[in-house]
């Protein structure tokens, strides 16, 4: 008796995606199984963007299927990222499919590091990112991208975001004086917060990336319930000092059913540029143990080193300086790790609901 198409299907249901850690998703879309002669074309569809070729998950198929001995003719992979569930009482904003808090408890623990080069690494593996500053009183976006200049407006109402390395960007830095400081109370930079987020024009972003103000104030608290998260990561150094505070921060976006989508310990060792030795100096395993005690992913960790400090302060962080370069795998590694624990978040269930649009307040 020939192989069907569903027994292609049967087979494949029994494999486990090696980053989500379930069986593969074996109906319609996800799965496209189309017979060529004797042997079977094969296209997946994974809700995040490709990494290194999905060669783990690759290997898994060729091996079940060489097992109930069916030929494979050709398997492809593409990436479809969807909409995902945001704080009950919100909605996802218009033309961005996730938005994805970066934390952490305290400042200096190196969040906007990790928020560039995560947003560049998601953008090089296929996804349309943007990235928001919402660090009011510190703005490093412009920096850290290179860039310059006001967001232009063709209405006199919106903005258009400033693209940087691929990335589409807004930041409070664009819009005041090089060394002018914000003098602003809570409310004013609350509404200057919502304003950059809902007048800006993104266009059809899978990710955007905010980089959170530090702490667990009025600010963050607001920004927490007003902006609409698919989940947030929390970064902190292994220091007991910022662990403390990181725990502040997880628990904080507890509260407001916004999902911790993991845990990135940055600064882990010091490595030496001259002899490259390496050392704990901030303490060890600190964000990992965190990680464990409150049950969130671990999605990796970041040495302290000095190419990755010059990199960003020149414009050009690591993910685009150096692709190939150890800093920006283990960026890539946290990015993939990322976008696959967004993927694991429920759907959007607005269905044809009207979409709300945030507005400022």
């Amino acid at each position: 008796m020939s192989t069907t198409s569903q027994d292609v299907r049967q087979v494949l249901s029994r494999v486990i995606n090696p980053d989500t850690r379930k069986t593969l998703a074996v109906t319609e879309p996800e799965l496209q199984v189309a017979a060529t002669g004797d042997a079977f074309d094969i296209t997946v569809t994974l809700g995040y963007p490709l990494f290194n070729g999905e060669q783990a998950l690759r290997e898994a198929i060729q091996t079940a299927l060489a097992a109930a001995q069916i030929r494979l003719g050709s398997l492809q992979f593409q990436s479809k990222i969807a909409t995902h569930a945001v704080q009950r009482g919100l909605r996802p904003l218009d033309s961005v499919r996730n938005v994805i808090a970066v934390a952490s408890g305290k400042g200096g623990v190196g969040k906007s590091t990790t928020s560039v080069n995560l947003a560049l690494a998601l953008h090089a593996q296929g996804a349309r990112v943007g990235l928001l500053d919402a660090d009011i009183y510190g703005p490093s976006v412009p920096i850290m991208l290179g860039l310059s200049g006001k967001p232009k407006s063709t209405d006199g109402k919106s903005m258009e975001p400033l693209v940087g390395h691929g990335l589409q960007a807004n930041s409070i830095g664009f819009l005041m004086d090089d060394d002018g400081p914000a003098i602003w109370r809570g409310p004013m930079v609350t509404q200057a917060l919502t304003q950059l987020l809902s007048l800006t024009n993104w266009d059809n972003l899978d990710y955007l990336i905010v980089d959170m103000p530090p702490g667990t104030g009025d600010i963050a608290l607001t920004m927490a319930q007003k902006v609409p998260l698919t989940g947030a990561i929390i970064v902190t150094t292994p220091q007991d000092l910022a662990l403390a505070d990181a725990r502040k921060g997880l628990i904080m976006f507890q509260k407001v059913d916004v999902p911790v989508l993991g845990i990135v310990e940055n600064m882990s060792v010091h490595v030496c540029s001259n002899c490259g030795h390496v050392e704990p100096i901030f303490g060890k395993d600190g964000g990992r143990q965190l990680a464990t005690t409150y049950h969130l992913p671990w999605l990796g960790g970041l040495p302290l080193q000095l190419d990755i400090r010059e990199e960003t302060d020149s414009g050009r962080p690591s993910v685009v300086a150096s692709p190939n370069g150890k800093a920006a795998q283990l960026y890539h590694e946290i990015a993939h790790q990322l976008a696959v624990h967004v993927a694991g978040q429920p759907l959007d269930d607005s269905g044809t609901r009207p979409r709300v649009v945030a507005r400022p307040v």
